[in-house]
């Protein structure tokens, strides 16, 4: 008895704790579901989707002349969802009854597998009921509109499980042409192995502007690490606005070119060519070239806005504070000491011992004499440094010159008053050593006294547009009304002139004989190199003016860094020549522009042909006329690509086939269509004038291979 009530006492215990357990459990339950619910159902669906955002299409840069200097092409990522209902509806007779003729489509577009390994890829997925499988990445748009086509795709993505994911490629037709001001976009990968893009230049300056407002869409989880976009969830992106520089295509390959001679010829390490638009600050043209490792020249950092130690071009800030202050006249003399000066604990050299003593200030800056220049700052501010360090923050010498581009270095203006002043630092300064300041900001001087001492901002963007519609228009800034006075200013003008136009001067050799008179100075100052110092023997060789000299219409500078021990450095020599080669071909292109005899007008006056034709795509162009409210007939059929031309007077639309193997007609197309055409084809293009495509070296039908180079040229 004892025995049987100790074992239903043990029972009767157990079931008890079960009972209080599943109470528990039910109790808990109860709470979670209904207290708790909310909280855990929201954190269920986070584990199971997921915004991500989707960009926008980044806006062009165009020159000022409306050439596309960097654009966008849309390229497609490819993916099925081998589970899609319409896909499995009916045991999967749909996919039976296409994937023969899908799978041979594939084959004949990619042309990288058979039709029957592209069967059997699909077999597998739709077998594994892969939900988001990658057929392909960086298709191009033709190749996607070819895409859409096949059976079974051409049913939709419900029923076919093709998904298109589209992204952009950013792109430069002119290729090298500015390349680091504009800023490619330049892809680099993250610390979560991502592609990402780096953008520098206007591209980084105007970044916000440019890449537009993102968008979202609502992607569910279907399979671990896998993700598909849900219908109906995406909030669309605002694409970018369109920035308008103040570069002149024409002039920026102009001065690049000149640039990249100079510096191959004497395997120079780098250098930079500006040109600005005298009355405005518009800077026209700034190349940037720097020396690869192969001898190769590239456009690599933005060399105009980096400070360095200007050497003989920064002697005109010199002269302007000496006159300014009516210490010196022009016709006073100073002896040059042959070109050998000892002050303190230094010597002060001018480029050779030319064995000269008694000569007029006016000669001292034609030989753009060191010895000179020191000697007049020495004698007259040596007791009041300030008065002549006060004279270069008059002159924005000590300020960023503020143009669009990040990554301006700042310049340094010493002060008697830093620890690195020294009792030979006012004589230095003189002559453009222990002052840093960058190509930018001394052709900013240049300018000032080309436009009559009025001292513009340099700015590099006209404008900003959206749809065609300008939002913000940039004009011209004044950030000194007078740099001097009138009479020092005539002075200046007398002595930058003199400089290229007087025998002696260090730029007579260079204009002898050109049509036209410049006003300018040289420079070569030695450039150190890092701990090593000035043992290399590394000089920068500079060139600054305007012209033409009475009338200036542009300023110019240019700057090279000479490799080590280069036999020939000097400025006249180096930047000289880069500098003529810009001012004779502008100097040109003006006498072109102002040529008024009746041939010429004549020439003016002949039509066009190529103004009745046009191209391009035939969704864009029926858009045009029903916009313009134009009748006009259609022909095209199922091709993509149409011509517009006149019959009798009325507008007509023609299809234009387009192979893959053979050369497409592109005359009449702009040039973003002729790009996009050609770049999806493969070729190398190279672009000529601007408007519409007026020819190309290639005839339409010749057969073409991958990589191919073609020139087209814009009326």
């Amino acid at each position: 008895m004892e025995v049987k009530r100790d074992i239903l006492w043990r029972v009767y215990l157990a079931f008890i704790l079960v009972v209080v357990f599943s109470i528990a459990i039910l109790g808990r339950a109860f709470y979670i579901q209904q207290f708790q619910g909310a909280h855990w159902i929201a954190e269920a669906n986070q584990q199971m989707e997921k915004y991500i955002e989707t960009d926008a299409e980044r806006g062009t840069i165009y020159s000022e002349d409306g050439s596309m200097l960097s654009t966008s092409i849309p390229y497609f990522d490819i993916y099925i969802d081998f589970a899609a209902e319409g896909l499995r509806a009916k045991n999967g007779q749909r996919f039976k009854d296409n994937i023969d003729s899908l799978a041979i489509g594939l084959a004949d577009l990619f042309q990288d597998m058979s039709s029957q390994e592209y069967k059997t890829l699909l077999q597998n997925g739709y077998r594994k009921k892969n939900r988001y499988y990658l057929l392909k990445k960086n298709i191009n748009f033709q190749q996607y509109k070819t895409l859409r086509t096949l059976p079974l795709v051409k049913q939709g993505k419900d029923k076919s499980g093709f998904i298109a994911e589209v992204k952009d490629k950013r792109l430069n037709p002119f290729g090298l042409l500015a390349n680091r001001t504009i800023g490619l976009s330049r892809e680099y990968i993250d610390s979560d192995g991502k592609m990402k893009n780096t953008n520098v230049g206007l591209e980084l300056t105007y970044d916000s502007l440019l890449k537009g407002e993102t968008g979202k869409k609502l992607m569910r989880k279907v399979a671990a690490g896998v993700y598909v976009p849900v219908e109906g969830t995406e909030i669309e992106a605002q694409n970018g606005k369109d920035v308008v520089t103040t570069i002149d295509v024409n002039i920026q390959d102009i001065a690049e070119n000149a640039l990249l001679k100079v510096l191959s010829e004497n395997e120079c390490t780098n250098g930079t060519a500006l040109v600005m638009e005298v009355k405005t600050g518009k800077i026209k043209a700034i190349a940037n070239l720097g020396r690869r490792p192969d001898g190769s020249y590239f456009e690599d950092l933005n060399y105009a806005l980096r400070a360095s130690e200007p050497g003989s071009t920064f002697k005109l800030a010199t002269m302007l504070s000496l006159l300014e202050d009516k210490y010196i006249s022009l016709d006073q003399h100073v002896d040059l000491e042959g070109g050998v000066w000892r002050y303190m604990t230094r010597t002060v050299y001018d480029s050779e011992e030319h064995g000269r003593h008694d000569v007029t200030v006016k000669e001292a800056f034609d030989r753009s004499s060191n010895v000179g220049m020191a000697k007049l700052v020495t004698t007259y501010y040596s007791k009041k440094p300030t008065q002549f360090t006060d004279h270069l923050r008059r002159l924005r010498f000590d300020k960023l010159s503020g143009v669009s581009l990040v990554g301006e270095t700042r310049p340094i203006v010493k002060s008697p008053k830093d620890r690195t002043w020294s009792g030979t630092t006012l004589p230095w300064m003189s002559f453009g050593y222990e002052v840093l300041v960058s190509p930018l900001q001394s052709l900013m001087l240049y300018n000032a006294v080309a436009n009559d001492g009025k001292m513009m901002k340099p700015y590099l963007v006209n404008s900003i547009q959206e749809n065609g519609q300008v939002i913000k228009q940039y004009e011209p800034e004044v950030l000194e009304e007078a740099i001097c006075s009138k009479e020092t200013l005539k002075k200046l003008q007398y002595c930058l002139h003199s400089v290229c136009t007087t025998p002696g001067g260090t730029g007579y050799k260079l204009f002898l004989g050109a049509p036209y008179e410049v006003a300018g100075k040289t420079g070569t100052s030695q450039v150190a190199n890092g701990s090593r110092g000035y043992v290399d023997h590394i000089y920068q060789s500079s060139f600054a003016g305007y012209f033409p000299a009475k009338d200036p219409q542009y300023s110019v500078i240019v700057v090279v860094i000479n490799k080590a021990f280069a036999a020939k450095y000097y400025g006249a020599a180096i930047a000289g020549p880069v500098f003529k080669e810009i001012s004779d071909k502008l100097y040109a292109l003006n006498a072109d522009k102002d040529n008024s005899n009746d041939s010429y007008r004549v020439a003016r006056m002949r039509k066009d042909s190529s103004n009745y034709l046009y191209a391009g795509q035939a969704d864009d162009l029926r858009l045009i006329m029903e916009a313009m409210q134009w009748k006009y007939k259609d022909s095209v059929k199922k091709d993509e690509w149409s011509r517009m031309y006149a019959v009798n007077y009325q507008p007509v639309l023609d299809g234009q086939p387009v192979s893959k193997k053979t050369m497409p007609d592109v005359r009449g197309m702009g040039l973003k269509d002729a790009l996009y055409l050609l770049e999806n084809m493969q070729l190398k293009v190279n672009v000529l004038g601007r408007g519409k495509v007026n020819s190309q070296n290639i005839l339409p039908g010749t057969s073409i291979e991958k990589g191919q180079a073609v020139t087209i040229a814009l009326n």
